[in-house]
C-alpha cells in the first residue's frame, strides 16, 4: 500500500488549486518558457544524433536562455 499512499501525495500536490497564489509584477504564462525549454532539449538532442558541436550548444544556450536568461530580462524590464 505506500504505492498508493504515494500516488495520492503526488495527486495532491499536482492539484493546481492547491498552489501558491501567484502575485508581483512578473505575470507572464510559463506556456512561451516551457515551449521553449522543450524546443531547447530537441535541439540539443539533434545535436547528439548528428555528432554536432554547435547543435548541442545552440540547445544548451536555447535552455538557458528560456530558464534564467529571458525571466531575468523581463523582471528587469518591469
Amino acid at each position: 500500500m505506500p504505492v498508493l499512499a504515494h500516488l495520492a501525495l503526488l495527486a495532491s500536490f499536482l492539484d493546481p488549486s492547491r498552489g501558491p497564489q501567484q502575485s508581483g509584477d512578473f505575470k507572464v504564462s510559463p506556456t512561451f518558457f516551457v515551449i521553449l525549454f522543450g524546443i531547447g532539449f530537441v535541439v540539443g538532442i539533434a545535436g547528439h544524433l548528428a555528432k554536432s558541436r554547435l547543435l548541442v550548444a545552440l540547445g544548451v544556450l536555447i535552455v538557458f536562455a528560456a530558464t534564467v536568461l529571458i525571466p531575468i530580462a523581463l523582471q528587469a524590464s518591469h
